[in-house]
């Protein structure tokens, strides 16, 4: 790594919906550099992204995983994203540190629901992108649909630089759109192309095609629109130029054709994530958001005292925690000090490595911009700022989604019993988004996460990693508790059972505060009916209460209470009895201040063929779905709409049956709503039910 500077990174994310060869492409990008002897498969378990357990024995994606090549002076490091809704959280964290991105599209299906949620994210970090139409090896595959798809999801910036030769089991090679040239490729070759000139059949095609790309490109930048107009064309070098410009600004996303599991165009696009994608140096990081809610960048310094976030960490059975990390400014040396502006903690950066999938190559040092790992750190951990002596630099954490869906887990025998805590803690310092609590009235260990396979892979690394057997039980709705009127109660605790005696009063208000704002405390007494040592011990009290709810058993937000007033009794009083008055002033208020039950509502996007748009739809009605709006694509419909999460605890397997297997959706948490008061009565009546089974 020490020959290349910071214009010599390219860190690419490569991104897109499930099951559109994301791993495959960058298996064949490796095998086409060298990087890798040969052309490492995701169903024989030798993809160098793809090496979980359980990414192996599922063929999917679970985690985010790095890959770097050498090419042609450059090294690229590909972020290899999965492409299930679920574990969105790991892309997120991937692109977070990207300078640009692959979208990857199948041939066959075109764009997707989840291809279009990474777009967002993508846009969201302002991070320039091609596009990859892959699978073209595909029976029944058309290019020209797929282009259609993209241009509908994403815009008109969506443009071919490539033609495909061929399609289905033809296909075998592509035509350049800027060089005018054709190169063909051994099937399950090395990736390397032959050029060779346009075929007579593709001459027109091509340059009708090549035209659209100019007049594109020419419309990005006022200068070459002047030349576009006196040349009536651009050459080679100042289309090149131009869409590496237009790209840079987000104004143009080149579509090239792929079939990755064959080796055919890889070096091509290779060769446009060094010449068109951007290094750190020419694409500034998002640090922050302001007051104001505006992004706020910030250009790579080599020069800067050195600065990184962590985005991403994993358990290693030998080598304990990693955290992955981008140099944001400056030059990280093995073995220096860095100050953890999250805890104040000075940690020691050794065992520096560059990450090949599973592997560690051990580094000296890191530029800035570089993406590297660093084992054994102390007490560091996901979105953490890393930074040295001297150095203001803070960078704002990346917005995971929020777990919406939980189960109780039961570990099987005494012995899980044991080790399921320390296994359960390790797997949440490598995923933000996972959530582990016990139950304060069933004494449940509760499992969350964002949906029903999020939760199961949790279940099953449980025991494939840490040999933890456990079941788990139907998903619990994460509901909560708050209130909407303000209210004053007392609670008084006295208890004289022979020798010193409980004695506590104390009189509280609560009101209700704005969404999110969480519980708030405020004590208003004025003079000692209270002494000072005990309002502590009135907080507490009420505090562990909220936390089991008053209504119905959960927890409850968004309320503020104030100590008012209060007795104590000079040899009577103790923490204890304070706690207690606390406790029972709370839960005689709560009542006398219209509490309600609240519900987490989920945005939702469902992908249907038209022909089952009719079923969907009154289905969505009939769980208390509120459509927010219809995108018509070829063929399909993608609806818009949000949803109670307990009407949707099954929604896969439904879907599934409406649609014949063709409908797929995303979901995500928005906000909390009062549940409607018929079925908020069902709930408390069948949570109380429940209670009464466990006492």
């Amino acid at each position: 790594m020490g020959k290349y500077t910071t214009a010599d990174l390219r860190n690419v994310g490569v991104i897109g919906h499930g099951d559109t060869g994301k791993t495959m492409l960058v298996s064949a990008c490796l095998f086409t550099t060298g990087a890798q002897n040969r052309l490492g498969r995701v169903e024989d378990g030798h993809a160098v992204t793809d090496f979980d357990a359980q990414e192996i024995e599922r063929q999917i994606s679970i985690q985010a995983a790095l890959a770097h090549m050498d090419w042609k002076g450059s090294q690229i490091t590909f972020i290899d994203t999965p492409g299930y809704a679920v574990f969105r959280a790991e892309t997120k964290g991937a692109l977070r540190v990207a300078d640009g991105a692959v979208v990857v599209v199948d041939a066959l299906a075109g764009v997707d629901t989840m291809t279009e949620k990474v777009w967002e994210y993508r846009r969201d970090d302002s991070i320039p992108a091609i596009i990859v139409i892959n699978r073209l090896d595909r029976e029944n595959s058309e290019f020209a649909h797929a282009v259609e798809t993209c241009v509908e999801a994403f815009g008109r910036e969506a443009v071919p630089v490539q033609l495909p030769l061929g399609e289905g089991h033809d296909f075998k090679g592509v035509i350049d759109l800027i060089q005018m040239k054709a190169y063909t490729y051994d099937f399950d070759g090395d990736g390397k192309g032959t050029v060779c000139e346009i075929p007579e059949d593709m001459a027109e095609a091509a340059q009708e095609a090549h035209v659209a790309l100019v007049e594109m490109v020419a419309e990005s930048n006022e200068k070459l629109m002047d030349l576009y107009f006196n040349q009536g064309d651009l050459d080679k070098v100042q289309l090149t130029d131009g869409i590496r410009r237009a790209v840079h600004r987000r104004r143009l996303h080149p579509v090239y054709c792929m079939a990755g599991g064959h080796g055919i165009g890889t070096d091509r696009l290779l060769d446009a994530c060094v010449k068109l994608l951007p290094s750190p140096l020419e694409h500034p990081q998002l640090i922050k958001h302001d007051e104001e809610g505006h992004r706020v960048f910030a250009e790579t310094d080599p020069e800067a005292p050195f600065a990184a976030l962590v985005f991403k960490t994993v358990s290693d059975d030998f080598a304990g925690r990693i955290n992955f990390l981008k140099v944001f400014a400056g030059t990280l040396q093995a073995d220096d000090h860095a100050f953890n502006v999250r805890t104040g903690a000075d940690e020691r950066l050794t065992n520096l490595s560059s990450p090949q999938g599973k592997e560690l190559q051990q580094i000296n040092f890191a530029v800035a911009g570089q993406i590297c790992a660093v084992a054994k750190l102390r007490d560091t951990a996901t979105s953490d700022t890393l930074r040295a002596k001297g150095s203001e630099m803070e960078i704002e954490h990346v917005e995971y989604p929020q777990a919406a869906i939980s189960f109780a887990i039961e570990p099987e025998s005494k012995s899980d019993e044991e080790k399921i805590s320390a296994a359960i803690a390790r797997l949440t310092d490598e995923d933000p988004v996972l959530q582990v609590n016990r139950d304060a009235q069933t004494h449940e260990l509760v499992l969350s996460g964002v949906g029903q396979l999020h939760v199961e892979v949790t279940l099953a690394k449980l025991q494939g990693r840490f040999g933890v057997k456990a079941k788990l039980h139907p998903p619990k709705v994460p509901y909560r508790e708050t209130i909407r009127a303000r209210a004053e109660a007392e609670g008084r605790h006295k208890k004289q059972s022979g020798g010193r005696g409980q004695f506590g009063v104390a009189t509280i208000s609560v009101e209700p505060l704005p969404a999110g704002s969480g519980y708030q405390f405020e004590d208003k007494i004025f003079g000692g009916s209270i002494s000072q040592s005990y309002r502590p011990a009135v907080e507490k009290g009420i505090a562990e209460t909220a936390a089991r709810g008053v209504l119905a058993g959960f927890p409850m937000v968004d309320f503020k209470v104030q100590l008012l007033d209060g007795k104590e009794h000079s040899v009577d009083s103790s923490e204890m009895a304070f706690k207690i008055a606390g406790s029972m002033a709370f839960k005689e208020a709560v009542p006398k201040a219209h509490p309600v039950l609240l519900e987490p509502i989920m945005k939702i996007e469902i992908t249907v063929p038209d022909e089952s748009l009719g079923d969907v739809m009154g289905d969505l009605t009939s769980r208390r779905g509120r459509v927010q709006g219809m995108d018509p694509r070829r063929g399909r419909q993608i609806i818009k709409a949000e949803v109670p999460l307990a009407e949707v605890l099954s929604y896969a397997i439904d879907l599934t049956s409406m649609t014949a297997g063709r409908g797929s959706y995303t979901m995500e948490f928005s906000r909390y709503e009062d549940v409607p008061p018929n079925i908020a009565q069902r709930v408390i009546a069948a949570t109380k039910k429940a209670d009464e089974a466990t006492h």
